[in-house]
């Protein structure tokens, strides 16, 4: 093996495929490139840290238990991606029906409000971080077929073309769910970009 080799970093599919023959340091690898931003996007999509990590623990379960499943057709990204965004959907409808059944799950209760070193900032970066909250709580009262394709298009940066294979919908729609989300959130946030 060349010293090339040995310093080029291993596509996700050589990864995973490492992973299918036994490597479990390949997934361990996967682990550490795609834990963060699989924990951003799940968290944005439902708006609570704990759920979000619980869910990002199951979507690597199951890319461990079903990793013999992967085919190479596919981008190892977009794979994991489906698996995560079906986990957080699922939790999304769960949330409905226990809302539907408990009068206690109106939101205020699992809020976590944390009073962080940020008032010791200065005033812009203050600013900065309370326009992004607000965004974010924006983004939450999106419905979730734009919420989805927003946080995978404008935080997670994904293609069109990944994000179809991702929500299994037809590009052109995606795109369509991209731009009405976008006008959404527009309309939504004019008086913060009054400021």
């Amino acid at each position: 093996m060349t010293h090339e080799e040995k310093t080029k970093k291993p596509s996700d599919e050589e990864l995973i495929e490492r992973f299918q023959n036994g490597d479990l340091y390949a997934f361990d690898l996967i682990v550490k490139r795609y834990k963060n931003q699989l924990l951003n996007f799940v968290y944005r999509f439902l708006g609570n840290s704990e759920e979000a990590e619980d869910l990002v623990q199951e979507t690597f379960l199951r890319v461990y238990r079903n990793r013999k499943a992967y085919q190479k057709v596919a981008k190892f990204s977009t794979w994991i991606y489906t698996i995560a965004g079906n986990l957080a959907k699922t939790e999304l409808r769960k949330r409905k029906r226990r809302k539907f059944f408990s009068i206690t799950d109106l939101g205020y209760d699992d809020k976590d409000y944390d009073i962080s070193d940020e008032a010791f900032n200065p005033e812009k970066t203050v600013d900065g971080s309370i326009k992004e909250e607000i965004i974010h709580q924006e983004i939450q009262s999106l419905s979730p077929k734009f919420r989805e394709v927003i946080l995978l298009r404008d935080v997670q940066e994904l293609s069109y073309e990944e994000i179809s294979k991702i929500v299994n919908i037809p590009l052109g729609t995606v795109k369509s769910r991209v731009n009405r989300g976008r006008l959404k959130l527009q309309e939504k946030l004019k008086h913060l970009l009054k400021n």
